[in-house]
């Protein structure tokens, strides 16, 4: 383990990304102890904050329940365990490296294990396997790198574990007409490689449409990458 850190901290970046793009992702670590706060997108502390600060000011209590829609590794996921109640937060990723990261680093980092919250490998969005309804959803940096039917999914199957209400708060990338270059291949980060996806506000009324969710566009709410922000609230 020395001498990988030795060879590693030696090596020119172009060189580790080579090496990290080839190595499963079960080696990231040996890489780089950080990878996984690189690999939600990075700034973690600015848009942790910013997702936690957006959630209090929209009514999060302590003893609500939060539905965390592609949580990664916990870069928001650390500030709602903290403040909610113990055992009122629900995170779910595709990723099991990424969520395992979470649990064994971010909340041994944070002593947060005593909170108890429930982390789930789920990538299909079937949300009745957690048997659980919730008064609050955030999926954010979730909807910009899914296909619109993907979204759509989403929304269905988010709508079924919210109490009447109860509100998801999602960001998207925005284009104005559907004539623009809406996928977009990130080549630049190390470790996550999803495409970024953008789309019209009206595209998402329509996904929205029939779900049991009515869609309110917020826009800018202070996200460094300019991602909008629209409202989700269950009929």
């Amino acid at each position: 383990m020395q001498l990988v850190r030795a060879i590693k901290n030696v090596l020119p970046v172009k060189v580790k990304r080579f090496f990290a793009r080839r190595l499963p992702p079960r080696f990231w670590h040996y890489m780089d102890s950080e990878w996984h706060r690189k690999a939600v997108g990075g700034l973690w502390e600015v848009v942790g904050d910013l997702q936690f600060e957006l959630l209090l000011r929209e009514g999060l209590k302590p003893q609500h329940r939060l539905l965390d829609i592609g949580c990664g590794s916990l870069r928001g996921g650390v500030h709602f365990i903290r403040y909610l109640d113990s055992g009122c937060y629900t995170g779910i990723d595709k990723s099991v490296e990424r969520l395992d990261a979470g649990r064994n680093i971010e909340l041994s980092r944070e002593d947060l294990v005593g909170k108890k919250p429930v982390l789930e490998v789920i990538d299909d969005f079937d949300f009745s396997l957690l048997n659980e309804k919730f008064d609050y959803a955030v999926a954010l940096s979730l909807f910009t790198h899914l296909p619109i039917e993907l979204i759509r999914l989403c929304l269905i199957n988010t709508a079924e574990v919210l109490e009447p209400g109860a509100r998801l708060f999602a960001t998207f990338f925005e284009i104005q007409s559907k004539g623009q270059n809406r996928v977009f291949e990130r080549s630049d980060r190390l470790y996550a490689k999803d495409p970024n996806f953008w789309f019209t506000f009206d595209e998402l009324l329509v996904a929205c449409d029939g779900t049991g969710l009515k869609a309110d566009y917020v826009g800018n709410w202070g996200h460094p990458r300019n991602q909008k922000l629209v409202v989700f609230t269950k009929l």
